[in-house]
Order: structure tokens, then C-alpha cells, then sequence
């Protein structure tokens, strides 16, 4: 028998790391005196040792390594699954580097431009929102880029010319939709697509509109990277606090222009002496 110390220097694993595996149920001593508590070890628990530091060196959670070693037929395809899961973390992390690295060399700046009126195509988003539960952005970012992905088509099919950037407002054009919003039943959000339609396009499929997005000024912020409520929060506060001269940032028309690599969040700008004018 080894007792933990000697099991300790033989693994390469610290005394609190085996009994923390003990506890677990993972690795257990062949032996515990009752009355001094003291573990045992025997030689042949080196291979099984040897093998949770391999599995834990992946990353593994305590859990999924006794698994793998209770179900050894099951081994594989769990290491499969982690791995995966492992890539999607790297990605997820290589991202926030690149986030980070964006936010400290060029910090976002909001901008003044105006932008000129246009025709656009809209479509509601087929995801309701996420109700009482905490909004759930990678979903909608998700959801939103199938619809611009559909609206394109469908721009596209009926000899329409994409003239611009997408983007993403609030459902909130009618009473309807403010109605459903409010009570968090959905669709929260509009894609919409700036479009140049000639004369002999087609008409476009149901579930497709055409609008009139009247010219304006507006300011805007990028932020880079995946949408979050940190940023989105960000971004309106920059917004909303920035000196403007007779003049101030119209909460009710707000769009997010999406972008390959983040979201730019702009709103319109209304002179004081500026009459209601449509969305």
C-alpha cells in the first residue's frame, strides 16, 4: 500500500487534490483508516490516476471524466463533445481579444452625418422576444441575420438592387406591434434593407414591405463585435449624453445598422423647433 504522500509524488497530483478527488467519488483510496482518517493507495491506482490527469489536462469537468472512465465505450465520443466545446470557447475568447484589443486602440466615437432618403424593404423578425426571461442577444443576432438573409432573397428574385446596409429596429411601427412588444409575445424586431427597384422589378412576396425612410440627421456609434446589453446600454448612454445644439436625440427612432464585424446604433436627431415627422 502507498500511503498519500508517496501515491502524491508517484502521480504528480497534491495530497488536497486527491482527497478533493475523493470526495468527488473519482479516485477512491483502497484503504481509510477510521480512526486517524489517513488514505492508501495501491500501486495498481497509478494507471487510473494517470488517466484523470490526462482527461482533467483537457479541461474536462470532474463529472464527464468519471463518466468516461465508469463507461470507457463512451470515452470518445465524449472527448469528441468537449472538444467541440473547447473550440467553441477558444472562438468565443479570440473574440473578446479582438474586442478588447478594437476598444482600447480605437475607443468608439459618436458620429454626426446625415443620411439621405431612401426606399427600403421591411420585414418582422419570426422570434418572439424573450418575454421575462434576460434577453438572450446571440438568439436575435441570430434570428435577425436569417430574416436579411430571406429579405435578400427576396429583393433579389424580384430584380431589385440591394443599395445598402441592413438594419434592425424595434417592432413598434404599429399599435399591433407595440401591443405584442410590450407584452413580450413578439416579433420584437424589424430588418430593414435599403433596395433600388426599377420599373420592371416584380413584386416582391408577401410578408415584404416597401417604406419610404425619410431623410434625417442622425448620431451614430459603432461597437464592435458580438451584440451585448453592456454594449447596446453603452452605446445609448454615448448617445443620449452627447452635446447637441437646440437639438436632441429622438429615443423613438432608433435603428442598429449591422455590420460584418459589429453594430452601429444610431438615432435621429430632432431640432427643437422641428415638427413630428414619421418614423
Amino acid at each position: 500500500m502507498l500511503s498519500i504522500g508517496d501515491f502524491s509524488e508517484m502521480c504528480n497530483l497534491p495530497p488536497q487534490t486527491l482527497r478533493y478527488y475523493h470526495s468527488e467519488g473519482l479516485l477512491v483510496p483502497a484503504d481509510v483508516d477510521e480512526r486517524t482518517g489517513y488514505r492508501s493507495y495501491t500501486f495498481t491506482q497509478v494507471e487510473q490516476a494517470m488517466l484523470i490527469t490526462v482527461l482533467r489536462g483537457t479541461g474536462m469537468s470532474v463529472k464527464l471524466v468519471s463518466r468516461a472512465l465508469d463507461e470507457p465505450e463512451t470515452a470518445l465520443d465524449l472527448l469528441r463533445q468537449h472538444t467541440r466545446e473547447v473550440q467553441r470557447q477558444r472562438r468565443a475568447q479570440d473574440e473578446a481579444i479582438d474586442d478588447a484589443r478594437e476598444f482600447f486602440t480605437s475607443p468608439p466615437e459618436v458620429s454626426l452625418r446625415r443620411v439621405d432618403r431612401m426606399t427600403v424593404v421591411s420585414k418582422p423578425v419570426p422570434r418572439p422576444s424573450a418575454g421575462g426571461e434576460p434577453f438572450d442577444w446571440a438568439a436575435a443576432d441570430a434570428a435577425v441575420a436569417a430574416t436579411v438573409d430571406d429579405v435578400v432573397k427576396a429583393v433579389e428574385s424580384s430584380g431589385a438592387v440591394v443599395s445598402g446596409r441592413p438594419w434592425r429596429t424595434l417592432a413598434v411601427e404599429s399599435a399591433e406591434q407595440r401591443s405584442r412588444t410590450l407584452a413580450g409575445e413578439g416579433p420584437h424586431w424589424l430588418v430593414k434593407l435599403p433596395v433600388t427597384v426599377d420599373e420592371g422589378a416584380s413584386s416582391l412576396p408577401r410578408g415584404v414591405e416597401v417604406q419610404t425612410f425619410e431623410a434625417r440627421d442622425e448620431l451614430s456609434i459603432f461597437m464592435p463585435g458580438r451584440s451585448s446589453m453592456a454594449k447596446y446600454a453603452t452605446a445609448l448612454s454615448r448617445l443620449f449624453t452627447h452635446p447637441l445644439d437646440a437639438a436632441y436625440v429622438d429615443v423613438s427612432r432608433l435603428r442598429q445598422v449591422l455590420h460584418d464585424d459589429g453594430v452601429e446604433t444610431a438615432a435621429a436627431i430632432r431640432r427643437l423647433d422641428e415638427p413630428s415627422v414619421p418614423r
